[in-house]
């Protein structure tokens, strides 16, 4: 078949973290699930807290089945965004160590195969979608444009990640607007900090790449920031506390929602202090720490959302 092409084991990217899940599968299965990163579920985990604290913040925290559909979303899209990701970065992607052996920049996956995967997990998007109110499924659809042009923006900006931000974190108005369309200044502030939350952790990840990067000429905040790394993350971190604090606050105008803060504060700090930019792995932990911050952020948001404003 055209879109099944012989396979071989695949040799595994540094930041896999299912490798027996995903070593289980069948070969050419195999590719097909690192090719939507199921064996690195820290993307759909970060794709997904977002959604949820739209969801808590806003007053929806009774809404289980709103939220594990969601998460189906998450899972489904983030997938699909990388298959794209991997046509569109296939030629770049061979020439950098870490992503060479990805299953299209190494062969063993065509890119009408991946076309074909791309189309199934937007099926399964699309059926989260349908369970959305229309209000909803307007917002939803409008990160689409977005999520098309995140693979060209390492190509003509040092900031992708500040496209990024804007896309992955675009489940907060998702959530939000599903539960209610009122005080649009606290989803405001949710977003804005979710945005500069992702810019800091993506930057911190895009540090295992700046060598690779800087010889095949792709751009990052990472290469832009130099040696002032670590402060930039820091900045971004701050920024988005503060902007945290301000969707509270508009939420629930009382100390207790600035002391559900502390923690993801903390949290943050913790990353940023004990960054080493010199270090990858060190840098694939901290990026990976995100996951327990969106918990941590999610709980806080539960605790503001449950007694805010109506």
């Amino acid at each position: 078949m055209e879109y099944l092409r012989p396979v071989t084991d695949p040799t595994f990217v540094p930041d896999s973290q299912q490798r027996g899940l995903v070593a289980a599968l069948p070969p050419q299965l195999r590719d097909f699930a690192m090719l939507a990163r199921f064996d690195r579920p820290i993307g759909w985990w970060l794709l997904f807290w977002p959604c949820a604290w739209g969801v808590m913040l806003s007053g929806g925290e009774t809404r289980i089945g709103l939220i594990a559909w969601l998460l189906v979303g998450s899972i489904a899209m983030r997938g699909a965004g990388c298959v794209l990701n991997d046509i569109v970065d296939a030629d770049l992607d061979r020439q950098v160590a870490r992503t060479a052996q990805r299953p299209v920049a190494s062969g063993r996956v065509s890119k009408t195969a991946a076309w074909a995967w791309l189309g199934a997990l937007c099926v399964v998007g699309l059926v989260v979608l349908f369970q959305l109110k229309p209000r909803a499924q307007l917002v939803a659809l409008g990160s689409v444009a977005l999520v098309a042009a995140y693979p060209f923006m390492k190509r003509i900006t040092w900031w992708p990640q500040a496209w990024l931000g804007m896309v992955f974190t675009w489940g907060a108005l998702v959530g939000w607007v599903e539960i209610r369309s009122d005080h649009l200044e606290a989803l405001a502030a949710l977003y804005f900090g979710s945005i500069v939350w992702c810019i800091g952790y993506d930057t911190i990840y895009a540090i295992q790449d700046r060598e690779d990067d800087a010889l095949v000429g792709i751009r990052s905040s990472a290469l832009r920031l130099g040696s002032r790394v670590k402060a930039g993350v820091g900045g971004f971190y701050a920024l988005a506390v503060a902007f945290w604090a301000l969707a509270f606050w508009a939420i629930r105008p009382d100390w207790v929602g600035l002391v559900a803060l502390v923690p993801v504060a903390l949290h943050l700090a913790f990353q940023v202090v004990t960054l080493d930019p010199a270090d990858g792995e060190n840098a694939l932990a901290r990026f990976r720490s995100n996951r327990d911050l969106g918990f941590v952020m999610t709980l806080a948001c539960w605790v503001v959302g449950n007694a805010g404003v109506v």
